[in-house]
């Protein structure tokens, strides 16, 4: 920890003053990390569980040493798009997350505040702006995002697209759920590939398209039958496990390596004990920094993480043989899309597929979406027999965490379900 608070601190004071050389430390630490992963992987981890840790590792530097080569992307874009085009996926908020566990976010946070945007904006948003107007983070090949969810995604794609001055494209998702929207954005993406394509000077190759969105509908039917599983099991968890299971089932999706690891999940859950302790289901993010939210639920056997709404919120109904309403119906009918009483409703169905003895939702910062939908969520799931602890907090900033009053009522909760 005194190493990564280190590492943090220097970085901040070389990005006001040397952002070139702060971009090469940045990288540099998370090779190192990377190295570590591949050398001294957590043990107490499942062995899939340690290869996440690897795959969402390369996928953090890759843009990092090729920005060239690199998109930058809203966390719901579908990436199969840009994988047939050779292009790494450079995630805002999974960006945001592994500079906030380098330590380094409240420096960039600054910036952008300092620049003019609201205290109240995403700090996942707000973390990778800050980082760019510095120079931290390098120039991408161009920018592809959609309005789905979240809306900071309509200030932070086109501010980040003038400030490196290069082409965008903006997925439009329509809120309500139906067949008809589904045909509109899938005529977007076909319009995508069309822009992809003369981006990078490659045509895309519908029959290598249909075999990917094969491999996307088996990775998530893999990791929905997981869940399953491990309803009976212990499955030793930390905090970052299941945000990289969210992140990889969203820009990972549609590669070799995201249906690896949901398949050694299958392999691995077979050779778990039998559950143990109390089981809590997540919604929305983990403030994975957070000493109190690890003290409770850190491999703990006591009580754990067993699932996060976010790593779930695409079902596999979908037909690869028509890849841009496959892609277009992931979006459409994507849980968070929307009334809010959906998003709810989900999450009682996988707490319950789960086995979960509680929920916690998490009321991120910023994030609108979930603090509105807070105390309908409450009533709902303790309806369904579901206790719900409503807590808030920030997943991408310490300044915000309020750590006294996470730890007591968390470990009240915790209690209270013994």
């Amino acid at each position: 920890m005194q190493v990564t608070e280190t590492f943090g601190n220097y970085l901040e004071q070389l990005g006001a003053v040397h952002p070139g050389r702060a971009r090469w430390l940045l990288k540099s630490g998370w090779e190192a990390q990377d190295v570590k992963y591949r050398m001294l992987p957590d043990r107490r981890l499942l062995p899939a569980d340690q290869y996440l840790a690897r795959i969402m590792m390369d996928a953090m530097v890759r843009p990092l040493k090729k920005p060239e080569q690199s998109a930058i992307v809203s966390v719901f874009t579908p990436c199969e798009l840009l994988q047939e085009v050779g292009l790494n996926p450079y995630n805002v908020e999974s960006f945001s997350s592994y500079i906030c566990a380098s330590q380094a976010e409240r420096g960039c946070q600054q910036e952008a505040e300092n620049n003019g945007l609201s205290e109240t904006l995403c700090s996942y948003h707000k973390t990778f702006i800050g980082a760019a107007q510095r120079g931290i983070l390098p120039k991408p090949k161009c920018i592809v995002y959609t309005n789905l969810t979240c809306d900071a995604n309509l200030v932070t794609f086109k501010y980040l697209a003038n400030l490196f001055d290069v082409p965008s494209f903006a997925i439009d998702v329509p809120m309500q759920s139906n067949e008809e929207n589904v045909a509109y954005v899938a005529g977007q993406l076909r319009d995508l590939k069309v822009f992809l394509e003369r981006q990078i000077g490659k045509i895309i190759d519908e029959s290598r398209l249909v075999k990917r969105m094969e491999r996307s509908r088996r990775t998530l039917e893999n990791y929905w039958r997981f869940q399953e599983i491990r309803s009976d099991r212990y499955v030793p968890s930390d905090l970052v496990t299941p945000l990289f299971s969210s992140m990889a089932n969203q820009i990972l999706l549609g590669t070799r390596e995201q249906e690896t690891y949901t398949n050694m999940l299958l392999h691995d859950v077979q050779n778990t004990d039998a559950a143990k302790g109390k089981r809590i289901y997540w919604m929305h993010t983990i403030p994975f920094w957070s000493d109190a939210v690890k003290k409770e639920l850190c491999l703990q056997e006591t009580a754990q993480i067993v699932g996060c709404e976010i790593s779930q919120l695409c079902a596999p109904d979908f037909d690869p043989e028509k890849p841009y309403e496959a892609m277009a119906r992931r979006m459409v009918y994507n849980k968070l899309n929307g009334s809010v009483l959906r998003r709810i409703e989900h999450g009682i169905r996988c707490a319950k597929q789960a086995k979960a003895d509680g929920a916690v939702w998490f009321c991120h910062w910023g994030c609108k979406h979930t603090l509105g939908g807070a105390q309908l969520a409450k009533k709902k799931f303790e309806e369904q027999g579901i206790p719900l602890l409503i807590l808030d907090g920030d997943g991408c900033d310490r300044s915000h965490g309020g750590e006294g009053q996470t730890a007591t009522r968390l470990g009240a909760f915790l209690e209270m379900l013994k």
